[in-house]
């Protein structure tokens, strides 16, 4: 069961920081070149697993597996978003 809720944990992770890279990336980084390289994504993906590696130690149901998955989905976001940008899609109000 453990298991279970560890792995929930996990993709619901990697879903979010995935989305949020994705969107800042998009929205406050499309003008700065250095965003837009595929290092920024591969910079982004390995501080993002840093970043959450700590809590691995902490936290009981966050695991090493936990941080690698957040860390993937930061990068592959930023590149996403780094994509968004070099093809012009922008979100608008509707107007």
């Amino acid at each position: 069961m453990l298991g279970m809720i560890s792995l929930a944990l996990a993709l619901g992770a990697a879903w979010f920081g995935y989305g949020t890279a994705r969107r800042f990336v998009r929205e406050r980084l499309r003008y700065v070149e250095g965003a837009l390289s595929p290092g920024a994504a591969i910079i982004a993906g390995v501080g993002g697993a840093l970043l959450l590696s700590p809590l691995a130690y902490l936290l009981p149901l966050v695991t090493g597996a936990t941080a690698i998955a957040f860390g993937l989905g930061v990068g592959l976001g930023t590149r996403a978003g780094a994509s968004d940008v070099k093809r012009g899609y922008r979100i608008t109000d509707g107007s």
